[in-house]
């Protein structure tokens, strides 16, 4: 039983980091769309947050499969 409340946590939480960098990417698309010049400002604003998400991500993955 506890290996598969483990394995929700890390599906969860694999599925909540590729929600937030979809949606990371999806306004820098419309940002970049709306202000062609800031381009390399938001596209570096945009790693940097998706960087920050994966590192909660993997940090939620670990967390729940080190419970398992």
């Amino acid at each position: 039983m506890t290996g598969s409340i483990a394995a929700l946590g890390a599906g969860l939480s694999a599925i909540g980091a590729g929600i937030g960098i979809g949606l990371i990417g999806g306004h820098a698309v419309e940002a970049i769309a709306r202000q062609p010049e800031m381009y390399t400002k938001i596209q570096t604003t945009m790693f940097i947050a998706a960087a920050l998400v994966e590192g909660v991500a993997l940090f939620g993955i670990v967390v729940a499969l080190m419970q398992g």
